[in-house]
C-alpha cells in the first residue's frame, strides 16, 4: 500500500509521461502491477498522462519465453483498452543491423559472454533508448519505471545508492545515460521473497497467471 501511494503521488505530481520496462519476469511483472493498481485507484480525470509499457523482442528468445511475452502483452493491450486506462503497450525489436545473427555470423562477432556482452546494447538497450528518446522529443522529459532492486546484488545496491544521492526530487533519480530522463524504482527496497509474496497474494490484473510465472 505504501508503494502504491508513492506511485500515485509521483504520477499526479507532473505531466511527464512514464515508460515501464517489462521483460515478463517477476520484478517487471510486479512493477507493472503496482503502476496498474495505482492508476486504477485514481479518478478518471486524474489519469492525465500516458504510461508506456515497453518490452524488447530480441528475436533470439526461447520459444517458451517468447510465447509468454506475446500472450502477456496482448492481454495487457485488451485489459487497458477495456478499463479505459492511459496505457500503451509496445514491443520493440532491434534494427536489422543490430540483430544477433547479423553480428554473430555476418560480422563474425564472438559468442556473447560475461566480459563481452555486445548483444545487450544492440538487442535491448538500443531499442529502449530510441523509444525513450522519441517520448522525450514529444514531451520534453520522460520517467522510466524499472523493477531493479538493491537486494539483487551488492554491486546493484552500491550503484542504486550512489544514484539516490543525486536525486532530483524524492524517489526520482537522474538517468545515467539519457538527459531529461528520470528513473523511479518502486521495488528498490524489496527482497525477492517480497516480490513473490506480492505476486501470489495479488492476482495479475491483465489475466496472466502469476503462479505460472
Amino acid at each position: 500500500d505504501t508503494v502504491i501511494n508513492i506511485t500515485k503521488d509521483l504520477y499526479l505530481a507532473d505531466s511527464i509521461p512514464w515508460v515501464i520496462g517489462y521483460s515478463g519476469g517477476k520484478d517487471s511483472t510486479a512493477t507493472v502491477q503496482i503502476v496498474w493498481n495505482a492508476l486504477n485507484q485514481l479518478a478518471p480525470h486524474e489519469r492525465h498522462k500516458t504510461v508506456y509499457i515497453i518490452s524488447n523482442d530480441t528475436l533470439v528468445e526461447s520459444p517458451v519465453v517468447a510465447a509468454w511475452l506475446s500472450q502477456s502483452l496482448n492481454r495487457m493491450k485488451k485489459a487497458a483498452a477495456a478499463s479505459g486506462l492511459p496505457i500503451e503497450v509496445h514491443q520493440l525489436k532491434p534494427d536489422i543491423n543490430d540483430t544477433f545473427w547479423v553480428n554473430l555470423i555476418g560480422r563474425g562477432y564472438p559468442y556473447p559472454r560475461r566480459n563481452m556482452r555486445w548483444c545487450t546494447d544492440r538487442l535491448k538497450i538500443g531499442p529502449t533508448n530510441r523509444f525513450v528518446e522519441h517520448v522525450i522529443s514529444r514531451a520534453g522529459e520522460a520517467i522510466m519505471v524499472l523493477g531493479t532492486r538493491k537486494a539483487e546484488s551488492s554491486a546493484r545496491r552500491h550503484l542504486m545508492e550512489n544514484y539516490e544521492k543525486q536525486r532530483v526530487r524524492e524517489h526520482l533519480n537522474p538517468s545515467s545515460t539519457m538527459p531529461n530522463a528520470y528513473v523511479y524504482t518502486p521495488l528498490e527496497e524489496w527482497s525477492s521473497d517480497n516480490v513473490w509474496q506480492y505476486l501470489m497474494q495479488y492476482p495479475n490484473i491483465w489475466g496472466q497467471s502469476n503462479k505460472e510465472l
